[in-house]
């Protein structure tokens, strides 16, 4: 079983898929860092001294002034803000991954187009197969077929 197991674990897309899931979730920390530290303060400044992380809607009934003061006391809260920030996050996430796809295709070879299984009569411009040595419509003699 271990023997089988160590063969699973070492195929190439095995491998493969677990560096990408280490990568990505390593990747993940860095753009919820640049949204929470470098992307929201300043909007929030813009928008008027708003901490999106820190808004919240109170359903319990009394009255707290911040998040952590609702969730130390066991409030329920509806956290929009955490909302908002992981929506950012995931909108730069699948923007990077849209640009990171279309490089990788565009690196990609692109299939050899097929040769014609025709050509072109020079006299009467017909569509002839390629080892025709007559053009069947109007008889004349064609050169052999390019090779």
């Amino acid at each position: 079983m271990f023997k089988e197991f160590r063969e699973f674990a070492m195929r190439g897309n095995v491998l493969d898929m677990a560096i990408g899931i280490i990568i990505g979730a390593a990747f993940g920390k860095i753009i919820t860092s640049i949204v929470n530290d470098i992307l929201m303060p300043p909007l929030g400044l813009i928008l008027g001294q708003v901490d999106f992380s820190s808004l919240f809607i109170n359903l319990s009934g009394q009255s707290y002034t911040t998040l952590a003061q609702a969730k130390a006391a066991g409030a329920a809260t509806i956290n929009y803000g955490l909302f908002i920030n992981t929506v950012i996050d995931f909108l730069i996430v699948a923007f990077v991954i849209f640009l990171l796809v279309k490089q990788v295709n565009r690196f990609k070879k692109q299939p050899a187009l097929a040769a014609p299984p025709t050509r072109e009569c020079p006299f009467c411009l017909s569509a002839v197969p390629l080892k025709a040595a007559r053009c069947a419509f109007c008889t004349s003699e064609l050169k052999s077929s390019p090779s």
